[in-house]
């Protein structure tokens, strides 16, 4: 059972939306917070937005009054609506689940393009 699950990624053009999903499968335990990163070929991973368990969210100044975090916890999943895109958000977009005393999961990355 693959235990992170992403969707929503796509060719877009800027200044649309795009909302992707990752669903945790039920052998992932004791979720904690759910992340968004990005990655560009070449360059370091980095950290889009975050949501702890109790619903606090914080998110990378690049992306901030764009991109919203949200998740379900009945359903496992984190989502990460993207409006606004531009050219610079293109990327792989990976989730990240990390819990409590079982350690962290990724997803398989999902890639996200926007074009001008």
């Amino acid at each position: 059972q693959v235990p992170l699950v992403e969707s929503g990624g796509g060719l877009v053009q800027a200044g649309g939306s795009l909302r992707l999903s990752c669903a945790a499968s039920g052998s992932i335990f004791s979720i904690n917070a759910m992340d968004w990163y990005r990655q560009v070929p070449g360059k370091q991973r980095e950290l889009v937005a975050v949501i702890t368990s109790g619903g606090s969210t914080n998110y990378a100044d690049s992306v901030k009054g764009r991109f919203t975090i949200s998740r379900d916890n009945a359903k496992n999943t984190v989502y990460l609506q993207m409006n606004s895109l531009k050219p610079e958000d293109t990327a792989i977009y990976y989730c990240n689940v990390r819990t409590v005393g079982n350690g962290a999961y990724w997803g398989q990355g999902t890639q996200v393009t926007v074009s001008s």
